[in-house]
């Protein structure tokens, strides 16, 4: 690759970083840099002080870089923020270093190249992350794998939904798992086509991504599981509840966002039930009263 692109470096505090890791992907980053206590910097390179992380995102344009600024600052008043133009590198493989396997249940989850250090006696999911979300090791994934696989040891053979699906994950764990009818759903068109390839990796090429809106897919499921951002969960939650046969898990949820969120849930008549938390953030729970 030749030329520049443009980096933001996000000085922020530790609780902060996830978070702001989140509002960068929504941005339109071409690839983000962690380095915080979990992920040790190489020589060299600057390292955060003692619980701080330092972010480094690299945008493709000027104007897009720009307005990622602007968020985070509104977002995070305390951050650092520096703009930057450098020159390309080959940062495509780099990246690999930060997507972590894990166990979750009775699943593993992890990239191609973490494959032969997966257990024999895990169900094995292998996702390849590129450019969508949903590796398993960012806490709202893990989150719903979690109960996704509770859900199908107790209900073999039910239906999912799987709002936001990223690269896939949630609707592939569940084939995996046991469910029967399995859509997943994303207005990203590059998500839809890695899900779809990430199902095909996984042997379960009968798993149904698309781009449809909400409206437009067949219902209700057993099960509905949606790992997005809060304001979109509470936008989406009439076409989201009307999908729920039995039960429902909500993430992509800060904890200083629940009652929001939960509150425009229960004025649609579900029934909330105790979730769960990682961090900062917090899985819902509800059933069909």
């Amino acid at each position: 690759m030749t030329g520049t692109y443009q980096t933001l470096t996000v000085d922020l505090s530790e609780g902060e970083s996830e978070a702001a890791q989140d509002l960068l992907h929504e941005s339109g980053i071409l690839g983000l840099e962690v380095r915080d206590r979990e992920a040790p910097v190489m020589p060299g390179v600057r390292a955060p002080v003692a619980g701080a992380a330092i972010l480094v995102a690299y945008f493709e344009d000027a104007a897009t870089a720009q307005e990622a600024r602007e968020a985070l600052a509104e977002a995070f008043p305390s951050a650092r923020l520096t703009l930057a133009e450098e020159a390309q590198q080959d940062w495509s493989n780099a990246w690999k270093a930060h997507i972590k396997s894990v166990q979750v249940g009775r699943l593993w989850v992890g990239p191609p190249w973490d494959v032969p250090n997966a257990p024999a006696d895990r169900v094995r999911l292998v996702i390849e992350p590129k450019m969508a979300f949903g590796t398993g090791d960012h806490p709202t994934t893990s989150l719903c794998l979690g109960a996704v696989d509770a859900y199908m040891a107790d209900h073999p053979g039910a239906s999912v939904l799987d709002v936001g699906t990223g690269t896939g994950v949630l609707g592939i764990a569940a084939k995996k798992l046991g469910a029967g009818r399995v859509v997943g759903t994303d207005n990203d068109p590059v998500s839809v086509e890695l899900a779809r390839e990430n199902a095909e990796v996984n042997a379960t090429p009968e798993v149904e991504f698309s781009g449809k809106s909400l409206d437009a897919v067949r219902g209700p499921f057993d099960l509905v599981v949606a790992n997005i951002l809060a304001n979109t969960l509470i936008e989406l939650a009439p076409l989201i509840t009307a999908h729920v046969k039995d039960r429902l898990l909500l993430a992509g949820v800060l904890a200083h966002q629940k009652a929001d969120v939960e509150a425009a849930y229960v004025k649609l008549g579900l029934v909330p039930e105790p979730g769960a938390q990682q961090g900062e953030w917090v899985r819902l729970d509800f059933h069909r009263g």
